[in-house]
């Protein structure tokens, strides 16, 4: 494609953000301002900011790439990564809204009444914080390489420098505001190619189908136990991995009370619903007309597809909006974590002041923009996917007994989240080093959240049984807090 075009979708994205960041700055006065945006935000614009800081590159690109190469089989994570909402709104939403607190190191620390167990969830917080920056980095990499021809480093060091300025500028206050746009600019971005091309198709102007067209969604000679096994813990990673995610959990503290928390995550089902639609179809088109693409990195597809099947100039037009709903991708996602790293970083180490904030979201995008740079890149659904592992067995078990389970302790939860991080981390680390020879072994760690999530939920639970004594006195007043709605309080 015309470089020309890259350059002008990336930097009308990048004007655009800036100047909606630079408006939340306006109203961005006071410290709750930064950290929570005053607790102000109502559910249709909470929803849609959600919409754009969830709906990453991985989902963005990934899905699209992921139906190119492995067909029905990928669906599982847009189903996924969907239906990890609906636990948000059964189980965590509301009483984590009535928790009251800043961050997740906060509750955790309200809760349990211990500063030990605030230590190690801000640990962990971080750590999954910068395992997903990385991704976003990497993807806006070949994003702005396939756009413009620059260099890799130049995407990644792009989306870096305009995150770390909206952030340090406006908080979340800001980071709302663009937010809430770039989910319907990446909405926009995939569904107005995907009528192009079904218009095409309805117009009998396709090029005709490849060797994929007659069976797209070819089906396996037969599950297998351990495809079984892949498929259910990877359900479980993306279902109780988002409960997990630092970015997401922060935003339900800028809801109003509890009740606009709930009606938030409902809204954002729909909307979470109505976006997988589209990076699906893109897939399934690539598949059938376009399956050489599966050579090229296939992350690439929803950005290359357009001109290859669409005369000029719409071909080109099309592929500008992708590009420019990709970069708001990469933008949106790195700009929540960004924040809520912050959130985290400066209230334990930086006095949590307004500058405090400044200075950690400098630390927060630098560190992983190196890790970027240095690492090879990698699938983007199947990165994500590993994080949403680590979050499944580190945070979430020890989330969801904090609200539902009177008798966890700091010792339990300590022992839990150490536990989880430790044997996932050295599974995901481990995994890809093994050879073939060992498919069910390989299975197990490449996809272990079927059982790091019980390790850990069981090691949570033995070790607060047997440290009975220890139930924080304030445990009873707090859970009530949590579960009784704030009128009735």
């Amino acid at each position: 494609m015309n470089p020309v075009i890259g350059y002008l979708a990336i930097a009308g994205v990048a004007v655009v953000t800036a100047l909606i960041g630079f408006y939340g700055l306006r109203v961005s006065r006071t410290t709750s301002d930064f950290y929570v945006a005053s607790r102000t935000v109502r559910p249709w614009w909470n929803a849609s900011a959600i919409g754009g800081e969830y709906l990453s590159g991985a989902s963005f690109l990934g899905i699209a790439g992921l139906v190119l190469l492995t067909g029905a089989d990928a669906l599982w994570f847009p189903i996924g990564y969907t239906a990890g909402y609906f636990m948000l709104l059964l189980f965590v939403a509301a009483p984590l809204r009535r928790s009251g607190a800043y961050t997740i190191p906060d509750f955790t620390e309200a809760r349990l009444e211990s500063r030990g167990v605030r230590l190690v969830t801000s640990g962990l917080v971080i750590v999954i914080g910068w395992c997903y920056i990385v991704p976003q980095l990497q993807g806006a990499a070949l994003t702005v390489g396939i756009a413009t021809g620059l260099p890799p480093w130049a995407g990644a060091v792009a989306v870096a420098a305009i995150v770390a300025i909206i952030v340090t500028a406006g908080g979340m206050r800001s980071i709302t505001f663009v937010q809430a746009f770039q989910y319907w600019l990446k909405l926009t971005a995939l569904a107005l190619p995907v009528v192009f091309l079904l218009l095409l198709f309805g117009g009998g102007h396709a090029p005709a189908p490849e060797a994929l067209a007659a069976d797209p969604f070819p089906a396996a000679d037969g599950p297998g136990a351990i495809d079984v096994y892949r498929t259910v813990s990877l359900m479980l990673a993306l279902l109780l991995g988002t409960l997990g995610l630092p970015h997401v959990l922060v935003r339900f503290y800028t809801n109003p009370d509890g009740r606009a928390a709930r009606r938030t995550t409902l809204i954002v089902l729909f909307l979470l619903s109505g976006f997988y639609v589209f990076p699906t179809l893109i897939g399934l088109i690539g598949r059938l007309y376009a399956p050489e693409v599966a050579g090229e990195p296939a992350d690439a597809l929803a950005i290359v597809l357009p001109g290859r099947l669409l005369p000029a100039p719409w071909g080109e037009l099309a592929t500008a909006l992708v590009i420019a709903g990709a970069f708001g991708a990469f933008l949106s996602t790195s700009s929540g974590l960004v924040v809520s790293l912050a959130g985290v970083i400066s209230q334990d180490l930086l006095g949590g002041s307004v500058r405090g904030f400044r200075i950690a979201a400098i630390v927060s995008t630098a560190v992983p923009l190196l890790v970027s740079l240095v690492l090879p890149a990698a699938g983007l659904a199947g990165s994500v996917g590993l994080v949403f592992a680590f979050t499944a067995s580190s945070l979430a078990p020890v989330l969801l007994l904090g609200i539902w389970w009177r008798r966890l302790t700091a010792r339990g939860a300590i022992s839990g989240m150490l536990v989880g991080a430790a044997t996932s981390g050295f599974a995901i680390l481990v995994g890809p080093a093994l050879t073939a020879d060992a498919p069910g072994l390989r299975a197990a760690l490449e996809q272990p959240a079927a059982w790091t999530v019980p390790v850990a939920l069981a090691t949570a639970i033995a070790v607060s049984l047997a440290d009975r004594t220890a139930v924080p006195r304030g445990t009873d007043a707090f859970l009530r807090k949590l579960h009784l709605p704030e009128d009735a309080r």
